[in-house]
Parts: structure tokens; sequence; C-alpha cells
């Protein structure tokens, strides 16, 4: 687990822990997830998550974990680990992350990727790919540069935004 002490002053969520996924996170999370998807610049899923298909969701990954506000019991963010592809390149994990659009900028993010790369060399992955960073979102693609990962290079027109228009991504990857 991670943990993250952070000023209140600054206006910020104090004590986060970075824990694994249980039933009881599945509203939340599903909550979470969905408000990601319907913004439609960053997943590539088009389909809500109903309590049935999240719970399964996010029950199938190799990993799942929730940030959440150590007094209060909040969720405010989430990642799935799972393998990027099978068999000879099984050893490479994969991720998606998405925090609560309230409070995004608070580092949760940082402390959810962090997480997920310990959580990672843990469960056997020797590399982690992404494969959509949608270039337009800096955070994201600045988060993982900070921590480490490397821009493969450039996909034009790769992913398809919500109004239609089609943005370039820039696939990712970090040795473990």
């Amino acid at each position: 687990m991670l943990h993250a002490k952070e000023s209140e002053e600054e206006n910020t969520i104090m004590n986060i822990i970075v824990r694994q996924f249980e039933t009881k996170d599945l509203e939340a999370a599903i909550a979470i997830w969905n408000r990601v998807v319907d913004d439609g610049i960053a997943f590539p899923q088009e389909e809500d998550l109903t309590e049935e298909t999240g719970k399964a969701f996010f029950e199938s990954q190799t990993y799942t974990a929730v940030a959440e506000e150590e007094e209060s019991g909040q969720i405010y963010g989430l990642y799935i680990l799972h393998p990027n592809n099978i068999g000879r390149c099984g050893h490479i994990g994969n991720a998606s992350y998405a925090v609560r659009a309230d409070i995004r900028g608070q580092h949760v993010g940082e402390k959810l990727v962090s997480d997920c790369l310990v959580q990672a060399k843990a469960h056997g992955f020797r590399v982690m790919q992404f494969n959509a960073v949608v270039k337009s979102n800096m955070h994201a693609r600045h988060l993982y540069e900070r921590l480490g990962f490397v821009q493969l290079g450039t996909i034009p027109g790769g992913f398809r935004m919500k109004d239609g228009h089609y943005e370039d991504i820039c696939p990712y990857y970090h040795e473990l």
C-alpha cells in the first residue's frame, strides 16, 4: 500500500492509500470508470459498466486497486492491471487508470501508477506497455514520463474521440 499525507491548506485530500479492490468498492469504482468512458477522451470502451458487468470486469483483471481516503473511506480512483498480450508476450503488462473528476490534479493518479508498477512486478510482469495514450492527454503523458515511461512513437489518428474526430495516440513502455 502507498500512503500519502497532503496538506488541507492546499485544498487536497489526505491520507490516500492504494489497496486491492474489494466488492464493497464496486459502486464507486463503476461510477468513476463510467465517467471516464462517458467523457470519451481517454478510454477505448464505449459501453458503461453495470453492476453485473463491472463486478465481472474488475474481478477478471490480474489486479484491480482503488485509491481510498483513509479516514472517510471514499474511493477517489482505481486501476486495472492485466497482460497486454498472451503467450510469449504475456510478460508485458497493461493498465488503465481512472480518477474521480472532481479531484483530478491532486496526485491520486501518480499514487495509482506508482502502486501499479510495484504490483506489476510482483505479479511477474517484466514490462508495462500502454497502447493508446491520447496525445492531447498531457497530464497523463507528463506523469508517465516523470515515472520513467518511454514513448515509442505516435500512431496518427489512432483514437476516435467522443465527438467523432480522430487524435493521435502515443504508446509508452516501462521496464520493471
